[in-house]
């Protein structure tokens, strides 16, 4: 139990104090987020529905999800505008998407947000004006919104410990030995990384070896998946490593990117969802790797679906659904479960 206790404290400070540690100096730039764009056919008279996004481009994640919210949008017949910021700490730029969303006369909005206490003024000041409210990927820090679709996060990340103790197992490592594994998340402002690092580390302390350490310098790569890669560089020097996990898309890629340059075949990764980088290494057999797939494909034509229902009147009758996961390895990939997951990855 102290040692529970122990590691769970420590992911707290580090990330309620954003201390993870930064690999590059100085602050990351960004530029404004772009204006909103029709996702499908603009129709007169139609509901318009507002998709706010953490990463609007150059994401195999966040573009799925953008899939969802334009089939929605055909199927259920509204307008989908969409935009987004272009890393996932830009919760300025979602701020003013949103006042953009309201003045354009928004009927519902589908938000995820970049930061989940910030963010919830705004989002209780929008909830106040009879906008619906639906929440995709990310919980945010007030009840002033319909309903959440996204991973059970905190059973997502107990699920990625156990994956990694089952492929260090396999890959020969003893119980005995002496090694570290290493972490990077995405963003210190998500309770989603929150969950994810906190399931992950509690599952850990109960079930791995006591030999088996996670190293304390946990990394943050601010949403860039340029910095993700030096986060997996700086990881990938420690002499003891056997493991590295990606709380999110853009960390698992980083870590993707430098085990496959670096071709260290030796190191168990696991991460999150079904990036080429992640696909290329699963379907090699002389990488170690698992990933843990959302189905957000979902989340974005669901949120849709029940934008419009909300629009048209209904209530919702639970504030938040999981839309699940899959693991995804070279033993699951041609299970039917998964290949039904991977339809639009």
């Amino acid at each position: 139990m102290k040692r529970i206790t122990a590691v769970l404290m420590s992911v707290i400070l580090c990330l309620a104090l954003s201390g993870c540690a930064k690999s590059t100096d100085g602050e990351q730039s960004t530029k404004p987020a772009p204006d909103f764009v029709p996702l499908n056919e603009t129709v007169e008279g139609r509901k318009n529905i507002y998709v706010i996004v953490k990463i609007i481009e150059n994401s195999s994640y966040w573009q799925v999800i953008i899939d969802g919210a334009k089939d929605g949008g055909d199927d259920y017949d509204c307008n989908i505008y969409c935009s987004g910021s272009y890393v996932e700490t830009d919760w300025e730029s979602q701020e003013k998407l949103l006042d953009a969303a309201v003045a354009a006369g928004a009927d519902a909005i589908l938000l995820a947000p970049d930061d989940s206490v910030i963010l919830s003024e705004k989002i209780n000041e929008i909830y106040n004006k009879g906008i619906p409210i639906v929440l995709i990927d990310t919980i945010i820090n007030t009840d002033s919104y319909d309903v959440c679709y996204m991973t059970d996060n905190l059973m997502a990340g107990q699920n990625a410990a156990e994956e990694m103790i089952h492929l260090l197992r396999k890959n020969g490592t003893s119980d005995s030995d002496s090694i570290q594994v290493g972490i990077q998340v995405g963003a210190t402002s998500s309770l989603t990384i929150i969950e994810r690092l906190a399931g992950f580390l509690q599952y850990w302390s109960k079930n791995a070896p006591a030999s088996w350490e996670v190293i304390p310098d946990i990394k943050c790569n601010e949403g860039s998946v340029d910095k993700a890669v030096v986060c997996a560089e700086e990881l990938l020097e420690y002499p003891n490593l056997k493991g590295v996990f990606g709380t999110n898309n853009g960390s698992t890629v980083g870590f993707a990117r430098v085990v496959k340059e670096q071709e260290r075949k030796n190191i168990a990764l696991v991460g999150f969802d079904y990036s080429e980088e992640m696909a290329e290494l699963i379907n090699n057999d002389d990488y170690i790797v698992s990933t843990i797939l959302q189905k957000q494909y979902n989340m974005g034509y669901t949120g849709i679906e029940s934008a419009m229902e909300l629009v048209n009147g209904q209530k919702m009758s639970v504030k938040f659904v999981d839309t699940g996961v899959v693991v995804v390895n070279k033993d699951t990939i041609d299970k039917a479960e998964v290949q039904e997951a991977l339809k639009h990855n």
